[in-house]
């Protein structure tokens, strides 16, 4: 059963009764109604905690920050005042930027169409027209349920008619990610219109832009994702094979790393998305002919203090290894020893323990003389050294109970004392 829901108003009137009834100030007021709330079991993700301004001396009721910006947004937009709206998507954006609740009272109040309106004005005036894809992004982020079919048409036309502009391009990509996160039919909405071209498009046209790339990466794996728990089934894989044979999305990410040899954030985005993409035997392949084994691995070797490089560095290598003869070439480049050494400098991390056992345990399927590098490099104590580390953590114990099954399955004599 999900959890309990309530309506801003609620919470507002109970923070407002602590106030009046109880003679709390307010800080003390909206502690007790969260206490209060939250001992029911309600979900208060969504809303504001935060005192709403005492009513008028006519008795209305005053309004929260984000909706009187909404409110002068709303008149700049109905008097196409030009002039005044940079001032309200600024400010707008950056009180959405503060959390997921400012967002969704906003999005409750009509926040998507009058942004929606204000692009719309904006579309002569390159400035404006970037503090208003800003603003849109930072609505939608968590709420791509708003998204309908005139702000898909002015993401899509952001990226095809302005694809020269690296500014535009960063914000209608963020736009683009947020809207297809955990949202399936708008996932294959936007790619029904088109929308993978203009990604790979992007990282071709801005390579040298982290920014850009990083964004264009980022929203191309959501694209691949199956994350949308109301549709019985995605189009994941599709669209991954639709990247890879109609985009040439493999080759187009791993010319992009050669840009940013020196640039960890960006190489960590591309391969993350890799991995996301290695769903056929001869896309693995194709990987590592194109070079994307080695970049994987130097990352790996040059950015082991940093556990969220490693971690995706791992997944990737992982995601390779499902092919049987890449197996062999991930073993041959020496990445079981850095996979090892991973697990040991980051043992108390559990999601890198995961990643490198699970990893260790592909490579060691189905090969015996695999089994025999790992387990003379290390790898079984070290995945042992995780287990005690995690106890409680089930992914790490499966994936290191898996890979100990897999390093004696068809290699006997390792599992002597």
């Amino acid at each position: 059963m999900g959890s309990k829901q309530i309506t801003q108003e609620t919470f507002d009137d109970a923070v407002q009764e602590n106030i009046t009834e109880f003679e709390m100030d307010p800080e003390e007021a909206v502690r007790e109604a969260v206490q209060q709330f939250e001992s029911q079991g309600v979900d208060l993700s969504n809303i504001v905690k935060a005192v709403r301004p005492p009513a008028s001396e006519n008795g209305q009721r005053q309004k929260h920050q984000i909706l009187l910006t909404l409110d002068a947004l709303g008149r700049a937009v109905a008097e196409q005042d030009l002039a005044e709206l940079p001032g309200h998507l600024s400010s707008l954006a950056a009180q959405c930027k503060e959390q997921l609740a400012f967002r969704c009272l906003a999005g409750r109040h009509g926040a998507y169409a009058a942004v929606l309106s204000a692009c719309r004005l904006a579309a002569g005036d390159r400035g404006l027209l970037l503090q208003a894809l800003g603003a849109l992004a930072a609505l939608l982020d968590g709420q791509p349920d708003l998204l309908e079919a005139a702000g898909q048409e002015l993401v899509l036309r952001s990226l095809r008619e302005r694809r020269g502009d690296a500014e535009v391009a960063l914000a209608a990509l963020r736009c683009a990610r947020h809207t297809c996160l955990r949202h399936e039919r708008n996932r294959q909405a936007l790619v029904r219109a088109g929308i993978l071209p203009l990604l790979t498009g992007a990282i071709l046209q801005h390579g040298g832009s982290a920014d850009v790339v990083r964004a264009a990466a980022s929203a191309l794996r959501v694209m691949t994702f199956d994350d949308d728990i109301r549709v019985p089934f995605g189009h994941a894989h599709d669209h991954a094979r639709m990247i890879v044979l109609e985009h040439d999305g493999l080759r187009v990410l791993i010319e992009a790393a050669k840009a940013f040899t020196d640039n960890s954030g960006v190489l960590s985005e591309l391969c993350a998305t890799l991995a996301r993409l290695s769903v056929r035997n001869e896309f693995c392949q194709e990987i590592v002919d194109l070079g994307g084994l080695n970049l994987m691995v130097t990352l790996l070797a040059d950015c082991m203090e940093h556990p969220d490089v490693v971690r995706q560095v791992l997944g990737a290598i992982r995601a390779l290894a499902g092919n049987d003869d890449v197996k062999d070439a991930i073993v041959d480049a020496g990445a079981t020893e850095l996979i090892v050494l991973a697990l040991r400098q980051h043992l108390g991390n559990p999601q890198v323990c995961e990643q490198g056992c699970a990893a260790l345990c592909m490579l060691a399927l189905r090969k015996p003389h695999n089994c025999g590098v790992i387990v003379r490099g290390g790898g079984a104590l070290a995945a042992l050294q995780a287990m005690r580390a995690h106890p409680r953590e089930v992914a790490v114990q499966k994936q290191a109970c898996m890979l100990i099954r897999n390093l004696v399955s068809r290699s006997r004599d390792l599992s002597q004392p």
